[in-house]
């Protein structure tokens, strides 16, 4: 009886499910763009290290969060879905781009990777930001790092390249995000020229006791190895994990193993002598 009922329900948007889907999309929709007018947007920081010894920090990622009216940080897997391909999305991006660049500006020991669409790079504003900041201190540009995943690439390919290739010009290094996730053809590695891509953490996670997941890991490092890529794997969340990435030549690991994104700096020297601890 319960399966004739749920083959009842209506499709499309009368639906109550696409109801329920619509509204919870506009009432994130509403927040994200409440946070960007009202300038209730932080980066979160996680470090990056460096896969061998001493194990230091190679970079940083920053990643955009909101906050609702109660001031709660909200991560961006609970908005940038609904948001991503929308004006708003351009918005965040540049509100993500201004802040990492004021945050390079502040800390010239560090080194800094921001998401961003490939939707993006048409978008004046965005350009007109990183001109900006450029203009003022040219050297920012061989501290940040652009990470654009595989889909937002495959959109648009050709736009991405050039954008790719006049902004190499000025120190900027490109990252493939989500590497592994998608049919990004191995082709278009030799187009691309990516300077890094970081593998996507499904494959990760509990990698040191999967055999699927690590045969697909190491064809993934052997392909960036030919394209000369560095390589990060993110998810890191277990030693066991950790050992055998870097057995396999992984360059670079992000994970909760050494560290959650915070809102709080974690160069600062406070949490740089709980990090060493």
């Amino acid at each position: 009886m319960r399966d004739k009922k749920l083959a009842d329900l209506p499709e499309g948007s009368d639906s109550p499910l696409n109801a329920a889907v619509v509204t919870r999309d506009r009432s994130v929709l509403k927040l994200v763009t409440e946070a960007v007018q009202h300038k209730q947007c932080k980066l979160a920081f996680q470090p990056v290290m460096q896969a061998r010894a001493p194990r230091s920090v190679a970079f940083y990622e920053g990643f955009i969060r909101v906050l609702d009216d109660t001031g709660r940080v909200i991560p961006a897997r609970e908005f940038m879905p609904q948001v991503e391909n929308s004006a708003v999305g351009r918005e965040l991006d540049c509100v993500a781009l201004e802040l990492g660049l004021r945050t390079l500006a502040r800390n010239p020991g560090i080194r800094l990777s921001i998401n961003m669409s490939a939707r993006s790079i048409g978008f004046a504003r965005w350009s007109r930001l990183l001109d900006r900041f450029l203009k003022r201190d040219p050297g920012l540009g061989e501290r940040l790092i652009l990470e654009i995943s595989e889909s937002s690439a495959m959109q648009v390919p050709e736009l991405v390249m050039d954008f790719m290739d006049r902004l190499r010009e000025r120190g900027i290094a490109f990252a493939l995000d989500d590497y592994g996730a998608s049919n990004f053809s191995f082709r278009h590695f030799r187009e691309f020229l990516f300077d890094a891509a970081k593998i996507d953490g499904q494959f990760i996670r509990g990698i040191g006791g999967n055999p699927d997941n690590q045969a697909l890991v190491r064809a993934l490092v052997a392909v960036a190895r030919e394209f000369e890529m560095l390589v990060t794997a993110e998810s890191v969340e277990t030693a066991q994990d950790a050992g055998f990435l870097v057995d396999c030549g992984v360059d670079c690991l992000q994970g909760y193993l050494f560290g959650a994104p915070s809102i709080t700096p974690p160069w600062t020297d406070e949490n740089s002598s709980k990090t060493a601890s």
